[in-house]
């Protein structure tokens, strides 16, 4: 089993019933509940996501989105009512907690709201206790408890988006306010509205709360008082008298949903009506601006009944630019509030946010081989045909009678519809589905066609009709059965027809001659499902067990486990078993039937599954439901494989009457289109030369205006050029006397200038003297330190040899060798001898020099000139010190005065050429000014001649 999965893909439908079942996850993808599945929508895409419910779930009852929009909380009654949080941040949503009541005397949560930080969650659950539970959900620890009301019913549990402690309960007669302190949940005085019935309510600030009530009128509610009463039902003044929401009387008045938004609050008001009120400049006061409408449904038999429809939730994207909703009846729709504030003041209506849905239980399903088709027929009394390639729905018409079952023939072209009145072959038009025949068969619960398309099958109570495609007579009738028969299925050949009833009978049927070739009764079984395998030797039925007969014996039987086997389906390779249950799951049983209860079950519906479905080519299953959806799934057969791609065909039926209404339609509008284009050339043509003399009385006027007004703004030029001029030659005039004082103003400076570089020219010069003697003084400075340095050494060589400890040894080796001179006093020779060698010991033959030559006075003379030389050297290098440190500073000041008086002469320089460049170009202005007014011996020319000869111009730059 685990080679084949069963994978969910797409589900069409809405689970009804559910508090706040339409969520905004972002600005593209909603969240609905549908089956036993919450679905993650994408609007634009059309993908979907399933967050599958609990096993052994009873169904859910209520969704909440957290305020960040990760968290998704939903609540499920089942033994225990459970609430399950989700984290939409991963693809599939991730369960995070699962909450609980505790111990408590709580029923299953009718209603729940996420705190404005996503930490708390509170559950209201239903009576008699009508207990508010509040969690720390991520620690799924309960905080406090408190019954709500006194007993009254509890419809709505929201929080203060500004406040995570304060929530408001509503229902019938009740607007209450609760704070959280101190781990209790305390009631404050409720607001004075008994005996009014209040459906709904939206926080619109952190103080003010907006219910609304089952008579069409709103109250606004302030720190829990009421503050003011409102009739919703007040037209908007931009909307005049146009068509819009009647106010209904009695019942279908109430305001149902409330949503709260940047601008104010938008409400439902009635049946089909959504009303937009805007914050006025006034305190606490609302105007309605906009009503929003449901339109009427063209293919259904009573179009102005989708109006109709009572409005469930009310949400609004992230952007605020697209607001949907869910109805009662179990439908979505969703506007673009952008375009409709583009055209306000018309009346705005909705779409549907998907495609239309089935209302009630689905009673028939069928898919064709030639087309990606499945078709579906409803206790609503309409017939849908769906794409299950592209998941939209292609086709759907309402009829006044309930279908009880449907039949796409192979081809995709032809649809077999079972009424409670009828049997109706109909058409599958581009736009329609039409009637081509009606058999007067009652009630008939179960219509198949062969799979050759030659021949269908139909139901009438204990008997079974084979008719004639072609001819649509009656072939054959099939009697037998002793109770009802509930399903029919045609062998792979078409030559034999099992039949499968109430009575507990399976009977198999010779096609070609009706007879009875099998039978299989077991009178305690009540079977809702049969199917045949591809060699007809296999028949399998569901029921209270799934039974696998051949040969008019069950070979293997798979009881339900506690639950009803309602659909089947056997996929076109045999190898695997797809059953419907009567608690809304799918299970996946492999073939032959196992011997014990060996299957793979998947959450799909919150009702019985009706039909059971398997597309030609084994890639999907399509199931049906009692509450109203139709579920797609993805087949996942790792050791299949496909022989060959099935291509679809594209055709379509049309009637000849409409194909000639259309070609007519066509002609006429061609026809139209060349009549309209002769007369716009026409009336073009008239334009044209009715512009042209337009044009030439225009251009004339204009000419004769022009000419004048040029004559005027000559004079007026000549005016204004001599008002320049004379301008100018003011100016003229300052600008040279300007220029004089700046000529005399500079002459000082100039001198200044002149002496300042004699000046530096005579430091240079010092300054070259006072190095050449810096250097001579270095010179005559290195000449005596190496006189010093010789000084030294001889010093330090006289030094050694008069040191103590040299003196002291030489002295003892002396008394040494004198010693043992003495010794030899009476040998003379010997003496003579020793002395010797004392001589050569201790007397050297430079040292003999020296010693004849050493004076004591040479010596304090020799002590004392070196004594003078080092105290000159001294005083040489400090006074070289001091002169080279006044040098250096007369130098830096000479080179600052002589930077800055550079900078002066270059800005002055600058002024003068700007001068200059000025007084030339207003001398040549005047000029061709002069020029301009007269001839040559004008006035203004011999004033020009006057002023001499030209200025020179600016000088050359340096």
């Amino acid at each position: 089993m685990a080679t084949v999965v069963a994978q969910s893909n797409f589900i069409f439908g809405l689970r009804r019933g559910v508090t706040n079942n339409l969520c905004f996850l972002d600005d593209q993808t909603v969240v609905f509940p549908s089956g036993n599945n919450c679905i993650r929508y994408n609007i634009d895409q059309k993908w979907q996501k399933f967050i599958p419910g609990t096993e052994r779930s009873l169904g859910l009852q209520a969704m909440a989105l957290s305020a960040n929009r990760r968290y998704l909380a939903v609540s499920e009654s089942g033994e225990k009512p459970t609430i399950t949080v989700y984290d939409l941040t991963h693809e599939q949503g991730r369960k995070r907690k699962l909450l609980t009541a505790g111990d408590g005397p709580a029923g299953e949560f009718l209603c729940m709201a996420f705190s404005p930080n996503s930490k708390y969650l509170v559950g209201q659950s239903g009576g008699p206790t009508w207990t508010l539970v509040l969690w720390l959900w991520e620690r799924q620890k309960v905080l406090a408890t408190v019954s709500s009301s006194d007993g009254d019913p509890v419809s709505q549990v929201s929080f203060n988006p500004l406040d995570d402690t304060q929530l408001c309960v509503s229902g019938p007669g009740l607007v209450c306010l609760l704070n959280y302190r101190e781990g209790v949940l305390k009631r404050q005085s409720p607001a004075k509205v008994k005996g009014v019935a209040v459906l709904c309510h939206a926080w619109v600030s952190g103080t003010r709360v907006v219910a609304g009530t089952d008579q069409g009128r709103l109250l606004m509610v302030e720190s829990g008082e009421l503050r003011w009463d409102l009739d919703a039902w007040t037209r908007p003044a931009q909307l005049g008298a146009g068509p819009g929401a009647t106010p209904p009387s009695g019942e279908g008045r109430g305001v149902t949903a409330i949503l709260a938004y940047s601008k104010g609050f938008m409400c439902s008001v009635g049946p089909g009506t959504v009303c937009v009120f805007e914050n006025t400049e006034e305190m606490d006061s609302y105007r309605k601006t906009r009503e929003l409408l449901i339109p009427p449904d063209p293919c259904t038999y009573e179009p102005g009944r989708a109006q109709q429809q009572q409005v469930a939730t009310l949400c609004l994207s992230p952007g605020e630019d697209t607001l949907a909703l869910s109805t009662q009846q179990g439908q979505l729709y969703a506007i673009n509030l952008i375009s409709t504030e583009i055209s306000r003041g018309e009346p705005a209506h909705f779409e549907f946010l998907s495609s239309s849905f089935h209302t009630k239980s689905i009673t028939g399903l069928s898919v064709c081989i030639r087309k990606p088709l499945v078709a579906s027929c409803s206790l609503d009394r309409s017939v849908r045909v769906w794409n299950y390639d592209t998941n939209v729905l292609e086709l759907y018409k309402e009829f006044q009678e309930e279908a009880l079952s449907v039949s796409l023939h192979p081809s995709g072209l032809f649809l077999l519809v079972g009424f409670t009145d009828k049997l109706r072959v109909m058409n599958l038009l581009i736009d329609d589905i039409r009637t081509v025949k009606e058999l007067t068969l009652r009630g008939c619960p179960e219509c198949v066609f062969s799979h050759g398309g030659h021949l269908f099958a139909a139901i009438n109570g204990n008997v079974i009709h084979i008719y004639s495609v072609t001819t649509f007579d009656n072939m054959l009738t099939l009697k037998g059965h002793n109770g009802k028969v509930s399903a029919v299925a045609w062998s792979a050949d078409d030559s034999r027809l099992v039949s499968c009833g109430t009575d507990g009978a399976v009977y198999e049927w010779n096609a070609h001659s009706g007879k009875r070739e099998s039978e299989n009764v077991l009178k305690s079984c009540v079977y809702a499902g049969v199917a045949v395998s591809s060699d007809a030797r296999t028949i399998f039925a569901a029921g209270t067990s799934l039974k696998e007969i051949q040969d008019s014996q069950v070979l293997r039987e798979l009881s339900g486990d506690d639950v009803t086997y309602t659909a089947l389906a056997l996929s076109r390779s045999g190898k695997v078993i797809f059953t419907g249950t009567s608690s809304g799951t799918v299970r996946v049983v492999r073939n032959p039937l196992p011997l014990q209860q060996d299957w793979t079950e998947y959450q799909a519906h919150c009702g019985p599954v009706t039909k059971v479905l398997v597309t030609f080519d084994d890639q999907l299953l399509l199931t049906a439901s009692g509450d109203g959806s139709l579920m797609v799934w993805r087949i996942l057969d790792k050791e299949s494989r496909r022989d060959k791609e099935l291509s679809y065909t594209e055709e379509i039926l049309i009637t000849k009457t409409d194909l000639e209404e259309k070609n007519q339609n066509m002609q006429e509008l061609k026809t139209r289109v060349e009549e309209l284009r002769m007369e716009k050339e026409y009336q073009l043509r008239l334009s044209d030369s009715r512009y042209n003399e337009k044009i030439k009385e225009l251009s004339d006027t204009f000419i004769l205006e022009i000419q004048a007004l040029k004559a005027k703004n000559q004079v007026e030029v000549i005016c204004d050029q001599g008002k320049k001029n004379q301008e100018l030659e003011k100016i003229n005039f300052l600008r040279n006397s300007m220029l004089e004082e700046q000529k005399k103003s500079m002459a000082p400076r100039d001198s200044a200038i002149t002496e300042m570089k004699a000046q530096i020219q005579e430091m240079e010069a010092e300054l070259k003297l006072f190095h050449e003697e810096n250097t001579q003084l270095e010179l005559h400075v290195s000449d005596l330190k190496l006189k010093l340095r010789a000084t030294a050494k001889e010093r330090n060589k006289e030094m050694q040899k008069v040191s103590p400890a040299h003196t002291h040894a030489l002295h003892l080796r002396f008394q040494v060798d004198l010693h043992r001179c003495a010794a030899l006093l009476q040998e003379p020779g010997q003496l003579k001898k020793a002395v010797q060698e004392m001589y050569g010991c201790y007397i050297r033959p430079g040292d003999v020099v020296e010693i004849v030559g050493v004076d004591e006075d040479i010596q304090r003379e020799w002590a004392r000139q070196r004594d003078h030389l080092e105290k000159t050297v001294s005083s040489l290098k400090v006074q070289q010190a001091k002169d080279s440190e006044q040098q250096q500073q007369k130098n830096l000041k000479l080179m600052r005065e002589n930077t800055s008086l550079i900078q002066e002469i270059n800005e002055l320089r600058k002024e003068l050429q700007t001068v200059r460049t000025l007084l030339h170009s207003l001398q040549l202005q005047s000029v061709a000014s002069a020029r301009k007014k007269g001839p040559r011996g004008s006035p203004a020319h011999q004033l020009a001649g006057k002023k001499g000869p030209e200025q020179p111009g600016p000088p050359a730059r340096r």
